[in-house]
């Protein structure tokens, strides 16, 4: 097999087949017995310095190739390696990073001298770090309650752990850290931070557990949790050659080291050990653009191309703050299997257990209880019972033929159907202050919307065009959604009205010389639910029935939109249409609507870009098709759209469509 000289060759399998090792690198990697003219590759690649790396040393001084070092990249996956592929990696071809007898490109990179914007780029960084409160993994919770005295920070590693040989520190080096932190900070806890698997006996670190049980100023620390909280409140932070020391300048903290890190030695931190004369005092941001912009290369999960180090700090912020959004523990009641599986998705951060049936009282299972829409328990406070509804950008197809939606309603005080009581949402846009940018945002999202003519379940292929009738041609035409008639939302938030002919009736009494059009429910269309009451009889209080109509299209050529509390109405808002509401749904009382049911307690005046903030923003959870990760409402609209581009084709040749659109990514990215 022949390959193209900017390819990079691996002798270890294990390394070729590493996932997005070759959009990472930007070039092509092939396997050593792969490839016929070794020499024409650009460079062989090593892991770092573990043992295998050994022979592909000896590999590229037989064929006179360059030799490059790879690790992973300090920001690097949710999960750990054994969960999660690398989304970034170090490339040196200088030494590496964590061996301070050595030269590491990294250490070049530190010293050069910042540009203006460069400067500010890593100071916006950090910054950035803190807001989405990250690490190099981030799959655990932050530690609550966190400790109430103060503390400094002590990090334990695993024996063995190659950062510290090559660190040039040692098992004393530990002993030294804690009596240095004993000696310099008397009057705090000292809490030392060590693996969870070294309290279990399956790994051991460096202290002896017992011995320090004794010692009232000590705390061990073994549980598995996110360091961001301790970090944040520690007054100082003692490691060997963890990068944990690193991340502590990232918070402002003072860091003792006890080894030669790659941070160590630049003037930054307070240092046991002599640093080599090649690293010399420089800014921390010299540091962070350096550790975090310029050495690693990063790898966006969601189109699986390069990207940059802030744009993947997005995407790891947003998988934090959803991981911390929702209790730690869920006991899920009376959940199908088809939705078992939707519920591991989208509380990725909680252990959920499933149950059939309600517990007699709330705190019988020591955890919050997750339930399909909301039950009532009159001793539940908020946050003890989360509710859950389909989101407002759902899926293309019905959710009765188990299409599976790409986002939720997840409500702690009620459900944002229900009109009887507050809900999340309507917390949200009664009492968020929405910043220029959010709304900017907002903006934008509702112009794609609409520009897509993208509704909640993006079904039908018809089209209705007012020009072809010519009774509606001149008229005001009023569009009549239909709903489910047994719904919640009716039950909860039609306190008048509660039919689909009543407000057909009322439609036409009000209006006797408009045109209206009225469109049943689609799963009542698709036989899934049943049909009104009077729904046979809707003729009579319209002019026209619809069926197999695309909604994103009827939007376009009506004037207005009455209902009693469907999303349709939302829908029409979204594209500046009149909404005459009969109900009191979500969207309602903002001073958007035409309200024929007032809210007293709604008092607030919303801009349509403000409602469009709340109601698909802040307020859903978002799971991405492509990643099984939370997304952001903007990737799951691209997504859906892609979802309906293989909708029209036949079920026969999805497949195929899928393949020919992987098979394009990866010609793409080469191609880049």
């Amino acid at each position: 097999m022949e390959t193209r000289c900017d390819s990079f060759i691996a002798v270890s399998r294990a390394i070729a087949k590493l996932p997005g090792l070759a959009e990472l690198l930007g070039h092509p990697v092939n396997y050593h017995r792969t490839v016929a003219d070794k020499q024409q590759c650009a460079a062989v690649l090593a892991w770092g310095r573990k043992p295998s790396a050994y022979q592909a040393e000896q590999f590229a001084q037989q064929y006179g190739l360059p030799l490059v070092r790879l690790e992973d990249g300090f920001l690097r996956s949710v999960q750990t390696g054994q969960k999660d592929s690398a989304l970034s990696i170090v490339v040196d071809e200088v030494g590496i990073y964590y061996d301070a007898a050595q030269p590491s490109r990294l250490e070049q990179l530190i010293v050069r001298p910042l540009s203006a914007a460069q400067f500010a780029r890593a100071e916006a960084l950090i910054m950035a770090w803190r807001v989405a409160r990250v690490s190099k993994y981030n799959y655990a919770r932050e530690l609550h309650p966190r400790p109430c005295l103060p503390y400094v920070l002590i990090i334990d590693q695993v024996l063995g752990d190659a950062s510290i040989s090559y660190g040039q520190a040692d098992k004393h080096s530990f002993h030294t850290m804690l009596a240095t932190a004993k000696r310099v900070y008397p009057d705090c806890l000292l809490i030392i931070k060590t693996h969870p698997e070294v309290m279990t006996g399956r790994k051991r670190g460096h202290f002896d557990l017992n011995a320090l049980s004794h010692d009232k100023q000590i705390q061990v620390l073994a549980e598995d949790v996110h360091p961001v909280g301790l970090l944040e409140q520690a007054q100082a932070l003692f490691c060997v050659t963890s990068q944990l020391g690193f991340e502590g300048l990232l918070w402002g903290k003072p860091v003792y080291t006890f080894g030669l890190p790659f941070y160590a030695g630049w003037g930054l931190t307070v240092d046991a050990l002599i640093a080599p004369p090649r690293r010399l005092p420089v800014r921390l941001e010299n540091l962070v653009y350096a550790a975090l912009i310029a050495y690693p290369r990063y790898l966006d999960p969601e189109t699986q191309c390069g990207c940059e180090v802030e744009q993947l700090l997005s995407w790891l912020g947003l998988q934090r703050q959803m991981r911390e959004r929702f209790p730690e523990k869920l006991v899920a009641i009376g959940f199908s299997w088809h939705k078992k599986r939707l519920v591991r998705r989208f509380f990725q951060g909680s252990e959920v257990i499933f149950k059939t049936k309600l517990p007699v009282t709330i705190e019988q299972d020591k955890a919050a209880l997750l339930v399909w829409q909301r039950p009532r328990f009159k001793e539940a406070t908020p946050g003890q019972v989360l509710a859950i509804e389909d989101g407002f950008i759902r899926s293309v197809g019905l959710g009765a033929e188990l299409a599976a939606p790409m986002s939720w309603a997840i409500d702690r005080r009620g459900m944002y159907y229900d009109s009887r009581s507050v809900s999340d949402l309507e917390h949200i846009l009664q009492h968020t202050d929405f910043t220029a940018e959010l709304l900017l945002r907002a903006e934008h999202l509702r112009h794609r919307l609409v520009a897509e003519g993208v509704t909640k379940y993006n079904v039908g292929a018809g089209q209705w065009l007012r020009e072809s009738s010519r009774e509606a041609g001149q008229a005001r035409v009023i569009l009549v959604p239909g709903q489910v008639e047994s719904d919640a939302s009716l039950r909860f938030g039609a306190p008048v009205l509660a039919s689909n002919s009543d407000l057909l009736q009322a439609v036409r009494l009000a209006n006797p010389e408009a045109y209206v059009l009225y469109k049943p429910h689609p799963d009542v269309m698709a036989g899934l639910r049943k049909q009104g009451e009077n729904d046979a009889q809707a003729y009579q209080w319209c002019n026209e029935v619809l069926s197999d109509v695309a909604m994103g299209h009827l939007l376009t050529q009506v004037d207005e939109v009455h209902t009693l509390t469907s999303l349709t109405g939302f829908e029409a808002l979204l594209r500046d249409k009149k909404v005459v509401c009969y109900g009191q749904p979500f969207y309602s009382g903002w001073g958007l609507t035409e309200d024929k049911v007032g809210l007293a307690r709604r008092t607030r005046a919303l801009s349509i870009n403000a409602l469009v903030a709340g109601v698909l923003i802040l307020y859903p959870v978002y799971v991405s098709r492509s990643t099984g990760r939370y997304t952001s409402p903007e990737r799951a609209l691209a997504e859906l759209m892609a979802w309906q581009q293989e909708a029209k084709l036949p079920r026969w040749c999805q497949v195929v469509f899928r393949y020919v659109l992987t098979v394009e990514k990866k010609l793409t990215r080469n191609a880049a």
